[in-house]
């Protein structure tokens, strides 16, 4: 086990003094501490701009990172909502998942509760800060929080912003604790047995291969998308068109984004108009051959390209899509089974039949119909934010939100019932 050092061990402990804290808490206090967090961070956005800006200032402008690490006015307006929303949602402890009487008079109860103390990992995006804040004090836990180096003017600003909230609420600042941004502290977190409960890596997939192969505790997948969207020989290209645009155009550097769109070869001549918006945001193809024989002269040139075997299986995190065509559907569910993250995927049809097929048989998180992934998000689907889109089957699949980050426990009680 890799030695940890004075400060990481003293931002554990202070993690864990803050875990006791949160038990005593009432609901009307979290949600309280939450919507002064939320007016702290409006009154203090052109310092979280100011930060955001050094930030971005190390970064590349054509990095796929840089508009996932920007924040804006309008961004920091909605990142607040969705912490609003956090705030109003129900509390997510003490729910009574089952209750029964035995025989013998015992009275059992399954409740959730918190899981205690969680480190998430991520890169370059300073709203996760905000966002994994919010969902992990609302569910009654505290977090570590291990940003990228890429962020870390910003999520110095937001968490000092989120600490002085909470010890004016007369609050334990350790609930929300960041940790620093180098690589020693990502190895401590990863090897504190029996002070963290559960780690979430939420970024690329080389990302969240690191923290699988190198975690000595218990990790839920989430991030990783790679994407795809089939059209079939019942599509209607006016929605094909939207869906396809909308999917990989709306923002191309986050996990829902289009990576791959597959077509019926009977629909090829329908190509030009599915990609036509597509050049208007200047994306790259790269295209099998019988596609790109049917965008030959009717997409730029210069933008389209023959795929190759690297095409395909990429999260593109870019103005980049491939393109694969498909005989018949089973082709195509096996180019999904082969290449998929198993994180969002959709199908254009009018076939009520094959829909069916499609979402029976494709094994994701999220399967869409005639809808563009772009929605596999917690705040589109009603969760108020998202803590990450888990890409595994155990506890948690999909979006992940308050629910999700809570575990249970049996609570059992009679009247000196023994066991013969």
């Amino acid at each position: 086990m890799p030695k940890i050092n004075i400060i990481m061990i003293q931002l554990f402990q202070e993690a864990k003094e803050a875990e006791k804290a949160m038990i005593f808490l009432t609901d009307d206090q979290v949600s309280a501490a939450l919507q002064a967090v939320g007016d702290a961070v409006l009154a203090e956005k052109t310092t979280l701009l100011v930060e955001n800006q050094k930030d971005l200032d190390r970064m590349d402008l054509h990095d796929p990172k840089y508009d996932r690490l920007k924040l804006t006015s309008e961004r920091i307006e909605a990142i607040v909502a969705d912490l609003r929303t956090v705030a109003g949602l129900p509390n997510p402890l003490g729910k009574i998942l089952l209750e029964t009487v035995r025989p013998n008079g015992m009275k059992i109860k399954k409740i959730t509760v918190p899981f205690g103390l969680i480190g998430i990992i991520y890169e370059a995006r300073p709203n996760v800060t905000i966002d994994v804040f919010s969902l992990c004090f609302k569910s009654g836990n505290v977090c570590l929080l291990k940003g990228g180096s890429d962020a870390e003017f910003s999520n110095k600003a937001i968490v000092r912003i989120i600490q002085d909230v909470l010890q004016q609420q007369g609050l334990p600042a350790a609930c929300c604790t960041l940790l620093p941004a180098d690589r020693e502290a990502t190895m401590a977190l990863l090897n504190a047995v029996g002070v963290v409960d559960l780690i979430i890596p939420r970024g690329s997939q080389s990302l969240i291969q690191f923290v699988r192969d190198h975690s000595k505790i218990p990790v839920i997948e989430t991030g990783a998308g790679i994407c795809h969207t089939y059209f079939d020989i019942a599509g209607d290209k006016t929605i094909g068109q939207a869906v396809i645009h909308n999917a990989k155009t709306r923002r191309v550097s986050v996990c829902n984004a289009l990576d791959c769109l597959i077509i019926h070869e009977e629909r090829l001549d329908d190509l030009p108009f599915l990609c036509e918006k597509l050049a208007q945001n200047s994306v790259i193809i790269y295209a099998d051959l019988p596609a790109k024989k049917a965008l030959s002269g009717w997409y730029p040139g210069e933008l389209l390209h023959l795929a190759t075997a690297g095409s395909f299986g990429t999260e593109f995190l870019d103005y980049k899509m491939s393109i694969k065509t498909v005989a018949y559907l089973e082709e195509a569910l096996q180019h999904i089974a082969r290449y998929s993250s198993k994180h969002s995927e959709c199908i254009v049809s009018d076939n009520p039949a094959t829909v069916s097929l499609f979402q029976q048989q494709v094994d994701a998180a999220c399967v869409y119909a005639n809808v563009s992934t772009a929605f596999t998000d917690g705040a589109q689907f009603g969760l108020g934010a998202e803590i990450g889109i888990s890409t595994q089957k155990l506890h948690a699949r999909g979006p992940m939100a308050l629910q999700e980050l809570t575990t249970c426990k049996w609570l059992i009680t009679g009247d000196g019932c023994i066991r013969k």
